[in-house]
């Protein structure tokens, strides 16, 4: 068991009537003037967004807005909005949206007090000592950035995707309306329980296997939302069970699920890759990729994944072959996979074959020009990502 440090100072604010706390919240925190930051037309047609607005406007509270945000959050808008916080005095960032608005506002947050480029810190060239407050306004869940310390952002010049974690990022609040979910289309839908999962998932498959409880809340997570996810594809405004998803993305990426264990990241890590090079939707790319390194690194920790296919799977367990136990358990989450929409390769992710060259170059830039591993259940070389890509495409 690893020694560990809990820190999950969000302030969850759950319901129908949730968004009416929006000026209250923003007050509390200290937030005096606030960029509203969001994605597309979504939030717009909706009627969301001119509700937050006009809850501000109403309490006192000054704002300027500043939209675009679109999936795989690009560096140059956050740019822009480092911009136009210093020029308009901006001391509150509210997100409005999902996990790439929300990790929008924690670049633009970290970019407005740091005299250098944002994208230092990405690169792991600085580290800041200040940020502006962030808090969300949930509409999409999945990526867990409204209660993690994480954020991901993809910086077009050079198609480089990457993740930064500092607890400075974590949110003040939340505001979490499982109805602002209903409209969300099944594949949005299955990509951000794909998503969420994996974020457990990453945490789950570790070499520490004594920590039960953990393990215990893990496995009881990822089944909830194997559950809920048919629920709400037979339903889409089946408020219960948006709920259970909603709060799942949630508890699934605030670090609950990781005390004690060494995480992995690796799925992570590849996907990336993937993104940044075809611009795919990252709970998908993440069910095209997990079947591959899951195969390819089973045998580090073969118990874990026989646990793993009888516990949150329902695969019968044959005590006379672990190893058959455990490649039935892959073998029932692709098929999971499939039941929601989401692809099993990189051939099904994008459409067609990819190419050796294609491979060979995510590899190197997943590898920071073969400078870096990545995973702890099995540290992969830079020959490990090529032979994983090769395994997924299909």
């Amino acid at each position: 068991m690893k020694d560990f440090i809990y820190y999950a100072p969000t302030e969850v604010v759950f319901g129908e009537q949730s968004e009416e706390q929006v000026a209250l919240l923003v007050k509390r925190y200290g937030g005096t003037k606030v960029l509203v930051h969001y994605g597309g037309q979504s939030a717009v047609r909706s009627g969301l967004l001119d509700k937050i607005c006009g809850l501000l406007k109403e309490s006192g509270v000054a704002y300027v807005t500043l939209g675009g945000v679109v999936p795989n959050p690009h560096l140059s808008l956050a740019q822009k909005g480092i911009d136009l916080c210093r020029q308009e005095g901006i001391d509150f960032i509210l997100a409005v949206g999902g996990g790439s608005v929300i990790d929008s506002a924690k670049c633009i947050a970290y970019g407005v007090p740091y005299e250098g480029n944002v994208w230092d810190f990405f690169q792991g060239k600085a580290q800041p000592e200040k940020m502006l407050p962030v808090a969300s306004v949930l509409t999409i869940p999945a990526a867990g950035s409204e209660m993690s310390e994480a954020c991901v952002i993809t910086n077009e010049n050079n198609g480089m995707k990457i993740g930064y974690s500092n607890r400075l990022a974590r949110p003040k609040f939340a505001i979490m309306n499982p109805r602002r979910t209903f409209t969300l289309p099944p594949y949005q839908t299955a990509a951000g329980v794909t998503d969420m999962m994996m974020h457990t998932m990453e945490r789950y498959f570790t070499k520490d296997d004594d920590m039960d409880l953990t393990t215990d809340i893990a496995e009881a997570m990822l089944r909830n939302m194997k559950n809920a996810i048919f629920a709400v594809l037979k339903n889409p405004e089946d408020y219960r069970y948006r709920a259970q998803i909603m709060w799942g993305g949630s508890l699934m990426h605030n670090g609950l699920t990781g005390c004690g264990v060494a995480d992995d990241w690796a799925t992570h890590q590849l996907e990336h890759e993937l993104s940044a090079m075809f611009d795919v939707t990252h709970g998908a790319g993440l069910a095209a990729v997990w079947p591959s390194w899951a195969r390819y690194v089973m045998h580090e920790n073969l118990r874990r994944f026989v646990r793993f296919a009888v516990n949150v799977m329902d695969v019968p367990n044959d005590f006379t072959d672990p190893e058959g136990t455990a490649l039935r358990g892959i073998e029932a989450m692709e098929r999971f996979y499939h039941a929601i929409g989401m692809p099993i390769n990189i051939k099904e992710l994008i459409g067609k074959d990819i190419t050796d060259e294609e491979i060979k170059e995510m590899a190197r830039k997943c590898s920071r020009d073969y400078q870096r591993t990545c995973g702890q259940l099995k540290v992969l070389q830079v020959e490990d990502m090529e032979a994983i890509y090769q395994m997924a495409r299909g």
